[in-house]
Formats: C-alpha cells, sequence, structure tokens
C-alpha cells in the first residue's frame, strides 16, 4: 500500500482562510493515496508560554522543555491542536483519529540530552496501528509527542517525528510549512538540492534555525526511503495532486548528484 506522509507546522492554524481549502484536497488525495498528517504546534506552545509567563528558548532550532513544562507542551500538542485538527478535517469529511507517537508502540523515543529537557528522539517500532487504520480508511493525526521506555513524556520536533512515520510506513513524505520551501540568499526558491548542496548552504548560513532542522530531517528521510521529499507551503494545493510532489517547493534528493 503506497502511503503519503503530510506535516503540518503549528502556524496551520493562524491561517483559518486555507484550512478547509486545505483539508479538502486532502481528502480528495486521500480516497486515492492513504495520508497521515504529522504535526507540530510551535505557535500556539509559544502563546500558552506567554499567557502562563514562562519563559521559551531554542537551540539549533529544537525547542528547550524544561521538566515543568511537558505537561503545558502535551496539553497544546497532543490536546488542543491535535483535536483542532481533528475538528477541521471532520468538517472537510475525513473520519479522523487523533494520536500521539507513542500510541500503538509506533515508535520509542529517547530523551536527546539534559540541555534540551524534555526533548526526545523517535525511532521506528511497529507499524500495526497506523496500517490498520489506514486500510479501514481513517485518517490518522498524530502530534510530535513521544515517551521514553520510563513512560516520560518526550516532545518531539515534528519534522523529525514525521520522518520518523514515514521511516515506519516506507512512506513518501511532503513537509509543509509557512514558506514555500528552502530560499537562496537571494529569497528565490531553490527547486532541488541533494546533501552536498544543503551543507553548502548551511555552512554558510543561507539555511539555518528551524529550516536547518527541516532540511536534515528531509535528507534523512529521503536517504531512508530512497525516494525524494518534499519541503513546500501549505497554501499550494497542487502538492496534493498526483504530479504535484517534485513540481511544488523545494524536492530533497536522497542522493549526491554528478557535478
Amino acid at each position: 500500500m503506497t502511503v503519503k506522509v503530510v506535516k503540518v507546522g503549528g502556524a496551520f492554524l493562524d491561517d483559518p482562510d486555507i484550512s478547509i481549502p486545505f483539508f479538502k484536497a486532502l481528502c480528495a488525495s486521500h480516497t486515492q493515496t492513504p495520508i497521515v498528517l504529522v504535526h507540530g504546534g510551535g505557535s500556539s506552545v509559544e502563546k500558552l508560554m506567554s499567557d502562563l509567563d514562562l519563559p521559551t528558548a531554542k537551540i539549533d532550532g529544537l525547542r528547550v522543555t524544561p521538566p515543568e513544562q511537558i505537561n503545558y507542551v502535551v496539553g497544546a500538542l497532543a490536546g488542543t491542536v491535535n483535536k483542532q485538527l481533528c475538528a477541521l478535517a471532520q468538517q472537510a469529511g475525513l473520519n479522523t483519529v487523533g494520536l500521539s507517537l507513542f500510541d500503538g508502540n509506533m515508535t520509542v523515543c529517547q530523551k536527546i540530552n539534559d540541555e534540551l529537557g524534555n526533548v526526545g528522539q523517535a525511532t521506528v517500532h511497529d507499524p500495526l496501528l497506523l496500517t490498520t487504520l489506514l486500510g479501514s480508511g481513517y485518517l490518522p493525526i498524530i502530534s510530535s509527542i513521544g515517551k521514553d521506555t520510563s513512560g516520560q513524556l518526550l516532545n518531539v520536533n515534528a519534522d523529525q517525528a514525521a520522518t520518523v512515520i514515514a521511516k515506519l510506513l516506507n512512506a513518501q513524505l511532503v513537509l509543509l510549512s509557512d514558506v514555500k520551501g528552502v530560499l537562496d540568499e537571494h529569497s528565490e526558491l531553490v527547486s532541488s538540492l541533494d546533501e552536498i548542496q544543503i551543507d553548502k548552504l548551511i555552512d554558510c548560513g543561507v539555511i539555518r534555525d528551524g529550516m536547518t532542522v527541516k532540511v536534515n530531517a528531509a535528507l534523512d528521510a529521503a536517504k531512508a526511503i530512497q525516494q525524494p521529499v518534499t519541503i513546500a507551503s501549505w497554501k499550494d494545493l497542487t502538492i496534493f495532486n498526483d504530479d504535484g510532489a517534485g513540481s511544488v517547493g523545494t524536492t530533497i534528493l536522497p542522493n549526491k548528484q554528478e557535478a
């Protein structure tokens, strides 16, 4: 079964004009190619932390999540954001199931380091729950909340979470955000990138912060599943056309290209 994993960033919910058209386009595509939606929720977390007067910080594009903040982050991502997305998708005619990374033991997570706090790295484990849901026509919507073997809840970067789900299902991967793709030093869209080109753009600071995490996750997935990964904007709904991936955004290539 060919599957497509689509990741949306947290700012998606800040763009209400696109949400219903997006899910209607996804619905039409889902009837042809089963889709799993993975989401972040950075803007919702930021708002909650601000409302609670709690500090926020990032290191190399990853959100620092102190142990005393993890419950708030879980509430925002696995609770509010996940259910808002499920509700919007159902309005568009999709039958949704809201999940986290550890449901059905689909992934195993471990803490990255003490400096980041309760931030985890996920690895593949058991695809049965997702394949069962997809086989029955459901749209799984997965928050980037995982847990370690001791039951400690962990905040996983959503791009990395989507990459792991794509590996788990050997699926196509599309990473969507509020930018049209990877931009060069002149703010022009780069149509495709391989590992050598990515390293050069990171070294010279053109790709930085959150985009570094996104591009590295896409490259990791492209190598693992040996097929291109697309980074694009959720506003370009042609991404859901049969030929959409590869014709919009930036295509991350799995292999180094000949000079």
